[in-house]
């Protein structure tokens, strides 16, 4: 069982709840594709609430929760009275009275953050600007089902240094695997978790694509541009830091690509590589499937 209520960053996870979570998550999957079930989440609610668009996270989480035998409310803001003016201390409170663990993919963490400190029920995130833990979770399952194994491995970053890459970092701090990171020096990721991340693993923070994909286990991007972010962006990272088959060739043979979609090709990935032999993307999207239902089936709700 995971011991923290909430799960905002990655942080709050220790090695053995990670590895334990992944273990599940595959454990589940392989349970599904024998068609077994259990209900381990039976008469249990999960509230989802959403201020972005959503395909993954949405689709993921509520068949999650059928699959283990609970129930999903899916709320866009507009169907709560935060749009009319009710706090988020008020709503978390509110939400604690009703449902067992609350889901909500946000603009800005402070809103989590704000919702875990006043819920008296676990709080996951289902992004933020600033982290995706869940991602990652499916990111290292999926790692250790090509790869056999987690610790030991090198990944490499490529792009901009985002919410995901954040978690990433984290995720790979936590479990062993080290990390070259290549970003435009002003989008690089947040320092101060770089810094402390150190300590864990090593991981190698530039400019240079090349250099990060050298020998890399794993290479890793993600959108350059968001459906809020200005298209000049675009200028300060193609073609340099878009991965094709070049790039690629710069890691191990057997080396995979992942990228936590919806991905722009021919922007951050060519085609000829997200649909490529070295591809894992449509495992690494369904695995969010299985190990966010792991993570509800291991907290305390």
């Amino acid at each position: 069982m995971i011991k923290t209520k909430d799960v905002l960053t990655l942080g709050e996870l220790d090695k053995k709840e990670i590895t334990q979570t992944i273990d599940l998550a595959i454990k589940l999957k392989k349970d599904r594709k024998k068609g077994i079930a259990k209900p381990l989440l039976k008469n249990k609610t999960l509230a989802m609430i959403f201020q972005k668009p959503s395909t993954r996270t949405r689709i993921s989480f509520e068949t999650g929760m059928f699959q283990l035998g609970g129930h999903a409310i899916n709320l866009s803001a507009q169907d709560l009275q935060i749009s009319r003016g009710e706090t988020i201390e008020d709503t978390a409170k509110t939400l604690s009275r009703y449902v067992d663990v609350v889901m909500a993919r946000v603009y800005e963490h402070s809103t989590l953050v704000s919702l875990a400190e006043n819920a008296t029920i676990p709080i996951i995130n289902g992004l933020s600007n600033s982290y995706h833990p869940c991602q990652i979770l499916a990111d290292l399952m999926t790692i250790k089902e090509k790869k056999g194994k987690i610790d030991g491995l090198h990944l490499a970053w490529i792009g901009d240094g985002n919410n995901v890459c954040n978690s990433m970092i984290i995720g790979c701090s936590k479990v062993g695997i080290s990390m070259s990171i290549a970003t435009p020096k002003e989008f690089a990721p947040d320092s101060t978790l770089v810094k402390q991340c150190k300590k864990h693993v090593d991981i190698d923070l530039g400019q240079d694509p090349n250099k990060a994909a050298k020998n890399a286990d794993i290479i890793v991007t993600d959108t350059f541009v968001s459906i809020h972010d200005n298209p000049k962006r675009l200028k300060q990272f193609l073609p340099k830091y878009q991965v094709n088959s070049a790039l690629m060739a710069k890691a191990k043979d057997s080396c995979i690509f992942m990228h936590c979609l919806p991905a722009k090709r021919d922007q951050e990935v060519t085609s000829d590589v997200i649909d490529g032999p070295q591809s894992v993307v449509w495992d690494e999207a369904e695995n969010r499937l299985h190990s966010q239902k792991a993570l509800l089936a291991s907290l305390r709700i």
